[in-house]
């Protein structure tokens, strides 16, 4: 690295940002960085303009769950999963927040269905996870 190379510096985040296409960038951007409270502020604001975007919608979920707000969690993973039943994230998401909430038998099913529709190792390592647990 010499004197003229660029330093890339992360973006700037304005919470109170309300494009929906721009808001949804901040809010991934937000949670990887592991700032849910401020992605749920950007979500939040983007969401009164529009109210249906499942994209937003499942970062609002993916906030909640980082912030182990799981009843909240739960009621938009459930409306997402019945919107769109074959959306495997969102519906492993539902499985998981159950578990978190210790509601085993309603969540392996989710699980599995999750797992049976990714193939994914983390969703099948999730359904020998709770299986395990609901033996022992």
């Amino acid at each position: 690295m010499n004197e003229f190379d660029e330093i890339a510096a992360p973006a700037i985040v304005f919470p109170g940002q309300r494009a929906p296409e721009r808001a949804y960038a901040t809010a991934y951007d937000l949670i990887e960085r592991r700032s849910p409270k401020e992605a749920l502020e950007v979500i939040e604001a983007a969401l009164e303009i529009e109210p249906a975007d499942r994209g937003l919608r499942s970062l609002r979920a993916w906030a909640y769950l980082k912030r182990a707000q799981l009843n909240k969690a739960e009621a938009e993973l459930r409306a997402l999963v019945e919107e769109v039943p074959d959306d495997d994230w969102a519906r492993h998401a539902l499985g998981r927040a159950l578990e978190r909430q210790n509601r085993l038998a309603e969540a392996l099913p989710h699980l599995r269905l999750a797992y049976a529709m990714s193939g994914e190792y983390d969703h099948g390592a999730a359904v020998l996870r709770v299986e395990r647990f609901l033996s022992s």
